[in-house]
This record gives structure tokens, C-alpha cells and sequence, in this order.
């Protein structure tokens, strides 16, 4: 969660390398509950960093005077995150998931003490930076676990686990952070976080070195891991430079934006299905969709709480409560995609999910004006969330169905990939447009109840991405490959 999501990654399962466990053995048994306490409890703070960090980032934004760069907080996280990804993928398959997880939990313990303990905003940014790498190492690691840790017929009770995990924190993150931030100061929203990994990794630890240790693939395959790194570091480097150039609203930005496009199309065109671009049916729209409902929906949702404290002068707070209840109506959706009964009605439900959040994101801005209640933008969330939980994981299912085994594997990564580089790139589309309309102005005084100075800046955020979330609509309807090619899904 594109990253940038994750809610549901979407990874397959890695080839399983577990033990005998007695046949009536469940995920809390003896043989698997350390293990599924330990990783469960790692998803729960990665979910409640995620969660929680939205709430306090206007209030750390504003005090390191660093507005204008709003965005760059965010995608500085998804645009390291999506190396590290590849670098997970990589890693477990060569050594195992236990080296990748364990440096990826420190590291991300170590991007959230630089960011709490930063003086300046872009000192911030590099602590976000190092978090989104640290997280993209754990969340890959994290499913190669369930993979080869968990036969066959407990990995569905483990994910729905990790799904459940975020309704917690979806709740919880947003008024604990607010709390948090409004009586200690919103540094401690990034430091109290670090010292609670000890305790999942005290349970986890031993039992991934027991159940999952040792690597999976043969050196075989060494040439192809260098060139998807290699792919992967010019996603990321691609990224960053438009990202940059976004932000930096000059005619000399256009040098940076000119070295990250060079960077960036060749890498995307590596590592994403043939045809993704242009929509083509069956699997490369079920990647794209992946990226065009999980970048909208983030980009618009990163700035709700800033427009809420800055605009109506909410409370960080209450800000943070208009994004609680989307925990439990993602959820929701999850289960209802999940339903038997519901399959032959897939891609109208991820239309009705697309319509749904293109029509939440549509009407965030509406409390922009003053007659509009405030709450009006949680019941919004509510119902977008709910389209989300219908979107993401029927992307996921419709991506192992058109999938063949032997290629599983690359294809959850390029879904992931696809999610984590739509969440970078729209994110720096609207960061551009909310500096560009002087959203980085935004004062001190704009925290009152009479609303602050720059609403266009919002509009010009929420606006378009309502219009990419339309086309992610369009998209739903070329997930099925034609019965002329005779590969219809069934």
C-alpha cells in the first residue's frame, strides 16, 4: 500500500519449502502461531505507520515550513519503495526472505527516527525515503514467508490475516496519530513507532530461520535478477527526477524532468506486460487498472487532511477521523469481491468500484465551500474505500486467473509495480498543481475556521484525479481477453 498498498499486494505464492505440520494444524497451532502472530504484528505497525502518518504530515509540513513540498513526503516513500521491492524479490529468492525481512524492518525503523527527529522539511523527505525503502524489502519478504512457510491450505487464512490487519489501524491510526500529535507533538507519531518491532521480531525471527530459510532459485537465473534490478533502479531514479521537476516549476526543471522520462520508459517497458500502456485486453489491463485506481485514490486521499486542517480548520484530530471509516468499508469491499456467488459479476463490480471512487474523489473538494458540513468528505471516503476494497482485489484475482504458473511470479510484481509508479507519478501531477496554484503559501493563520487562502489548489488536485479514476472505469472494461483468442476467462 501503492504504495504506495499496501492493503493486498497482490504477490503469489513463492514455491513452499515448510514443514509437516499435523494435517489439522491452523495458523494459531503450535507449529505456526510465533510465526503468524510475529509477521501479523509487523503488517499491523507498517499499517498503522501508513495510516497514522497522513494525519500528522500537515502539521510536520507546516512546522518545517515546508508546504510546497507536501507531496515529495509521500512519494519520496512510494519511489524507494518500488527498488526495494525488486531488491526484496531478489534477495529471498538468492539467500531466503529472513536477511531481506530483518533489514528491511531495521531500515524502516531508521527512516521513521530521521523523519521525527528532522529539522528541515527536506531532511523529512529522506527519512520517508528510507522508509519506503525499508518497507518495500519487508512487504515482498513478508509474502515469500507465507509462501514457503504455510502449505497450500492455510496461506488464504494468513492472508486474510494481513487484509484484517488493516481495519485495526485504519480505525485507531488516524485518531491516535491526531491525539498524538495535537498534545506531544507530531515527532512522537514517527519515534514511539520503532521500539514496537522488537516484539514481532523476537516471535518471528527464529521461526522464519526454521520454516523458510535458504534460498529458492539456482544461480540460473543471476543474469535476469541483474537486469530487473538494474530495470527496477531507473523506475526509481526515473521517478525522482520527475518528481523533482514536478515541484520545481522553472524552465531548468525541464532538464531533470528530460532525464527521468529516459530513465523511466525503458524501465516501465521491461518490467510491465506488453500492451499495458495502450490498455490491451486481459492482463495488461488488469495492471493498469492496478495503477490508475491505487494512484488516484492516493494521491487524492494524501492531501484530504491538509485540505480539512487548512481549509476548515479542523483539528489534526478530526482531519484524521474523515479517513477512519475507509479501514472497515475497504474491508467490506475485500469481502464481497470474495463471494462466490459474485464471480460471474466481476468486472461490473470493479466498475461500480471505479464509478464509486471517482464519484469520492470528485466530491472531496465540495468542502471547500463553507455551507458544505465537513463530514461531508468521511462519508465520501467511506464509500470510495469501498469501491477500492472491490477494485484492488479482484486486480489480484484476475491476475493469478490469467496467469500461467510459471509466470506468477513476475506478473504480482509487475502489479506491484504498476501500483507503486502510478502513486509516484500522480502524486508528483498533483503536487505540481498545488504549488503551482500557491498551495505551498498556505500560512499559520490559514488553520481557522474561516478556511484558508488557496482552495483552487485543492480543486486542481482532487479534480483530476476524479479523471483518472473515470478512465481506470474504462479500463474495467477490457480486463477479460476475447472468446476469439481462446483465452477467455472463465
Amino acid at each position: 500500500m501503492a504504495a504506495h498498498e499496501p492493503r493486498d499486494t497482490g504477490v503469489a505464492d513463492a514455491p513452499g519449502k515448510s514443514s509437516s505440520p499435523r494435517p489439522e494444524e491452523g495458523v494459531l497451532g503450535r507449529d505456526f502461531r510465533a510465526l503468524s502472530i510475529g509477521i501479523v504484528s509487523v503488517v499491523l505497525l507498517i499499517a498503522f505507520e501508513a495510516t497514522a502518518v497522513g494525519t500528522a504530515m500537515p502539521v510536520a509540513a507546516r512546522e518545517l515550513d515546508g508546504l510546497s513540498l507536501y507531496a515529495f513526503a509521500f512519494s519520496g516513500y512510494f519511489t524507494t519503495s518500488l527498488f526495494g521491492m525488486v531488491l526484496a524479490g531478489q534477495w529471498s529468492d538468492r539467500r531466503g526472505p529472513l536477511g531481506a525481512l530483518t533489514c528491511g524492518i531495521a531500515t524502516f525503523a531508521a527512516g521513521l527516527l530521521l523523519a521525527g527527529t528532522a529539522g528541515v522539511m527536506w531532511l523529512f523527505i529522506l527519512g520517508r525515503a528510507v522508509q519506503g525503502l525499508g518497507g518495500g524489502l519487508v512487504i515482498v519478504a513478508l509474502y515469500v514467508v507465507v509462501g514457503r512457510a504455510y502449505p497450500e491450505r492455510l496461506r488464504p487464512a494468513i492472508m486474510a490475516a494481513f487484509a484484517a490487519s488493516w481495519v485495526v489501524p485504519s480505525v485507531v491510526g488516524p485518531l491516535a496519530s491526531g491525539a498524538v500529535t495535537e498534545h506531544l507533538g507530531w515527532r512522537w507519531v514517527f519515534l514511539g513507532i520503532p521500539a514496537l518491532v522488537l516484539f514481532p521480531l523476537a516471535l518471528a525471527l527464529p521461526q522464519i530461520r526454521r520454516l523458510a530459510a535458504g534460498p529458492v532459485d539456482g544461480p540460473a537465473s543471476a543474469s535476469s535478477d541483474r537486469r530487473r534490478i538494474r530495470l527496477a533502479l531507473g523506475i526509481s531514479l526515473g521517478a525522482a527526477l520527475l518528481q523533482y521537476a514536478a515541484q520545481d516549476l522553472r524552465p531548468l526543471s525541464l532538464l531533470p524532468a528530460a532525464a527521468g522520462v529516459a530513465l523511466l520508459v525503458p524501465a516501465v517497458l521491461g518490467l510491465l506486460p506488453r500492451g499495458t500502456w495502450r490498455a490491451a485486453r486481459g492482463l495488461p489491463s488488469v495492471v493498469l487498472l492496478r495503477g490508475v485506481a491505487a494512484g488516484s485514490f492516493i494521491a487524492a486521499e494524501s492531501f484530504v487532511p491538509l485540505m480539512l486542517v487548512t481549509q476548515r480548520g479542523l483539528s489534526p484530530t478530526l482531519a484524521g477521523f474523515s479517513l477512519a471509516a475507509g479501514g472497515v468499508t475497504w474491508a467490506l469491499g475485500s469481502w464481497v469481491q470474495s463471494r462466490p456467488r459474485v464471480e460471474p459479476y466481476r468486472d461490473r463490480l470493479t466498475t461500480g468500484g471505479m464509478i464509486l471512487v471517482a464519484a469520492a474523489i470528485a466530491a472531496a473538494p465540495s468542502v471547500l465551500i463553507d455551507a458544505v458540513p465537513a463530514w461531508t468528505v468521511a462519508v465520501a471516503w467511506a464509500f470510495g474505500c469501498f469501491g477500492m476494497g472491490l477494485v484492488i482485489s479482484s486486480t489480484s484475482v484476475l491476475l493469478l486467473q490469467l496467469s500461467a504458473p510459471e509466470e506468477a511470479g513476475s506478473n504480482s510484481a509487475a502489479l506491484q509495480i504498476s501500483d507503486g509508479l502510478s502513486n509516484v507519478l500522480l502524486l508528483a501531477a498533483g503536487g505540481a498543481a498545488f504549488a503551482a496554484l500557491g498551495g505551498g503559501t498556505v500560512s499559520h493563520a490559514a488553520t481557522d475556521a474561516s478556511g484558508g487562502s488557496h482552495p483552487a489548489a485543492f480543486a486542481a488536485v482532487f479534480l483530476p484525479m476524479a479523471a483518472v479514476a473515470l478512465v481506470g472505469a474504462w479500463v474495467t472494461t477490457r480486463l477479460r481477453q476475447s472468446v476469439s483468442d481462446g483465452t477467455a476467462v472463465t
